[in-house]
């Protein structure tokens, strides 16, 4: 089964964002990507991954996502926030987080906890490649 990610991150935080997928580049080429106008357009653009963009955050993507989401669409979900800058639509990202929460889905904000949940599931898809029928 295929992984589905969502990728966000504000706009402090997409150089970061580029630099993780980088790391990762051949497990999220494997997996089905769903990210943010700005972000995903760096992410096709800048290191050739397929992504299914929404809008961006300020403009319902953050709420496109968490509809994905509630829908159980996604898998796990990559949210680089800048928690030094007030954003005008904290409330739709506060919602998102929330529905990660409610619906169980892991829910990485910051660039350790990314590594740890891009890393776990890079493990376990490696493990169910090679797990016998």
């Amino acid at each position: 089964m295929t992984t589905r990610i969502a990728l966000i991150a504000h706009d402090k935080k997409k150089d970061d964002m580029i630099a993780l997928a980088g790391e990762y580049l051949d497990f999220l080429r494997s997996c089905s990507l769903t990210a943010t106008g700005t972000t995903g357009g760096r992410l096709a653009n800048e290191l050739g991954l397929k992504v299914e963009r929404k809008h961006s955050g300020p403009f319902g993507g953050d709420l496109q996502i968490g509809s994905l989401l509630v829908e159980g669409r996604i898998d796990c979900v990559i949210f680089l926030r800048d928690p030094m800058t007030p954003q005008p639509h904290e409330p739709d990202i506060n919602a998102l987080v929330r529905a990660c929460d409610v619906h169980n889905i892991p829910c990485a904000t910051n660039m350790t906890s990314a590594h740890l949940v891009l890393s776990q599931l890079q493990l376990r898809a490696a493990q169910q490649a090679v797990a016998p029928l």
